[in-house]
C-alpha cells in the first residue's frame, strides 16, 4: 500500500504522537509498504528526505506561533500534497491545527483518524478551548472512514459521544525496545515529563510535604517557575530537585535506579510515558484518570487525581515495603511488555488494509 501519515509535527519534535508515527512508519515500511510522513517544515529541516528506516518525509512551508508547546501551526498545500501522492490510505493524527483539519475534511480519498488524546483535554482555560475545538472537530471526524483509538477508554468515550462502535478499533501506542533491568536501587522517587498543568505536578509537590524521601523532577515547560515557587514556599528545596532537561543517557540511568515513579496526571488517554517508565522494572504511583488504570494494571498503585493526601499515602506505602516494590516492579515490566509493537503492528496493518479496500 501507499500510506501517508499526516501530523503537523514530526522529528526533530519528539512527542508521543511523533514517536508512534516513527515506529509504525519504519515497521510498515519493513513489511513492504510505501510510507510517507507529511508534516510542517520546522526550522533547520529539509523539505524532503528519505530516512534510513525506509520511509519518506515531506515537509510543507509553514508558519508557527510559539505561545504554547507545541506551538500553533499553519501549513500551506496539505490537500494538494495528498492529491499529488494519490495514496491508498491517509492517517491523520492531530485535531488542533485548523489548516490541516480543513484540508483533511475536504480530502475525498480513503482516510482514518488516530485519536491520541482525551476529548476536551486540558486544564483551566485550555480545557474550555480544547472542548470548543473538539466540538467543532466532531463534524470533521465524521468524514473519516475509520477511527483508531489508542486505548479502550478513548474508544468508549467516543462511543458515548455518538461515534458508532463499528467505526473504531483500538491499537495502543507501544514501545519498540526494552531496556535491561537494573538491580541497583537509588534513594529517590522520579517524576519525568513536560511541566504542564495537565500533569498535576503541583499535587505531587504538595504530597512531598508528608513523604520522607527525595524527589527528582525532570523536564521543562510553562509551569516550571510556578512549581519552583511552590517548592520554595513549602520549604522543600532540600527534598525536591528540579533537574530540567536531561539527556537520554541520564534519563535511562534515573529510570533504572529510582525507587518508583510518580505520575499525578489530570489527563492521560493511554499513558505511553507510564509504559516506558514501567519497562525499567520499577512500579509507578499514578492517578486513576482516563486510560491510565488500563495501561498500568497491577504494575502500580492508582489514586484519585488532585488528591495530595492519597498520593502521599501511596508513595509512603511503597517506600516502607521493599519486597512490595520489587514484586510490583516485576509486574510493571511484564505489563509494559504487552505494549510491544511486535504484538500490535499486525492488527494495525490489518485495519489499514481493510479500510484501504473499503471493507
Amino acid at each position: 500500500m501507499r500510506l501517508v501519515d499526516v501530523n503537523p509535527f514530526f522529528f526533530p519534535y519528539k512527542g508521543g504522537i511523533e514517536h508512534r508515527m516513527h515506529d509504525t512508519a519504519r515497521l510498515l515500511a519493513a513489511r513492504g509498504h510505501d510510507v510517507t510522513i507529511l508534516t510542517s517544515r520546522l526550522p533547520g529541516t529539509p523539505e524532503e528526505e528519505r530516512t534510513e528506516d525506509g520511509y519518506r518525509i515531506i515537509r510543507l512551508k509553514s508558519k508557527f506561533i510559539d505561545i504554547y508547546n507545541p506551538p500553533l501551526v499553519s501549513s500551506k498545500g496539505v490537500i494538494e500534497a495528498l492529491t499529488s501522492m494519490n495514496p491508498d490510505l491517509v492517517n491523520f493524527n492531530y485535531r488542533w491545527a485548523p489548516s490541516y483539519s480543513r484540508d483533511l475534511a475536504k480530502y475525498d480519498g480513503k482516510k482514518i483518524f488516530t485519536y491520541h488524546n482525551m476529548w476536551g483535554e486540558g486544564a483551566g482555560w485550555l480545557s474550555k478551548l480544547s472542548e470548543l475545538n473538539d466540538n467543532m472537530f466532531r463534524k470533521t471526524l465524521g468524514t473519516f472512514d475509520h477511527i483508531v483509538c489508542v486505548s479502550n477508554y478513548v474508544r468508549d468515550d467516543l462511543v458515548s459521544r455518538g461515534i458508532p462502535p463499528e467505526m473504531t478499533t483500538v491499537v495502543p501506542s507501544c514501545l519498540s525496545s526494552f531496556p535491561e533491568m537494573s538491580g541497583e536501587e537509588g534513594d529517590f522517587i522520579l517524576s519525568l515529563g513536560r511541566l504542564v498543568n495537565t500533569k498535576g505536578l503541583e499535587y505531587l509537590v504538595e504530597a512531598m510535604e508528608d513523604v520522607d524521601c527525595r524527589l527528582v523532577m525532570c523536564g521543562r515547560g510553562p509551569v516550571e517557575n510556578k512549581l519552583r515557587k511552590q517548592i520554595e514556599r513549602l520549604g522543600l528545596e532540600d527534598k525536591i530537585e528540579m533537574k530540567g532537561y536531561v539527556s537520554e543517557e541520564e534519563k535511562a540511568v534515573l529510570m533504572s535506579t529510582c525507587k518508583f515513579f510518580a505520575m499525578p496526571s489530570l489527563f492521560e488517554s493511554l499513558g505511553l510515558a507510564a509504559i516506558e517508565l514501567m519497562s525499567y522494572g520499577r512500579p509507578i504511583v499514578c492517578t486513576d484518570v482516563n486510560g491510565l488504570p488500563e495501561t498500568v494494571g497491577d504494575g502500580g498503585l492508582t489514586v484519585p487525581s488532585r488528591d495530595s493526601a492519597a498520593l502521599a499515602g501511596a508513595m509512603k506505602s511503597l517506600l516502607s515495603d521493599g519486597k512490595k516494590r520489587a514484586e510490583m516492579g516485576a509486574l510493571a515490566r511484564s505489563r509494559a511488555e504487552f505494549y510491544d509493537w511486535k504484538n500490535h503492528i499486525g492488527p494495525l496493518e490489518k485495519v489499514l488494509e481493510d479500510v484501504a479496500l473499503g471493507k
